[in-house]
């Protein structure tokens, strides 16, 4: 297989991760930090789902992502979108696994927060109370 380096990014809110993947011994880089010392013990379960379902391959690959924006669960997503979409893109085989599994591992939550609507009362849909009698 021909060594190359793929890019790939990963969007969740608005947590904008980007991945590059190139080969090597499966060292996996978050903002400069080791993927076992970064954030809480949940959200890195999240960012190693993609890594357990690829098996082998993540032995063969470094995977380095830089993140901003959002906050630290989107944040965990946007990541988990970005390796996924290189580690499919490093092998096609990949693909299929990550679509039976979960489809957001591959395809963006395009989901945003709703926008405050004017006049009404701090969230979207809170309107002012109204007395009847």
């Amino acid at each position: 297989m021909k060594q190359k380096v793929i890019h790939t990014s990963g969007i969740r809110k608005t947590a904008i991760a980007r991945a590059t993947l190139r080969p090597g011994k499966g060292v996996i880089r978050i903002n400069g930090l080791l993927l076992d010392h970064y954030s809480t013990e949940l959200r890195r379960l999240k960012i190693k789902e993609a890594l357990l379902l690829a098996g082998d391959v993540v032995k063969k690959v470094d995977i380095k992502v830089n993140v901003k924006g959002g906050g630290p669960n989107a944040q965990a997503e946007a990541i988990r979108l970005a390796i996924a979409r290189a580690l499919a893109e490093y092998d096609s085989k990949l693909k299929d696994i990550y679509l039976e599994y979960d489809r957001q591992l591959l395809v963006a939550d395009t989901r945003r927060k709703e926008q405050r609507k004017p006049l009404h009362h701090g969230k979207a849909r809170a309107k002012k109370q109204t007395s009847y009698r």
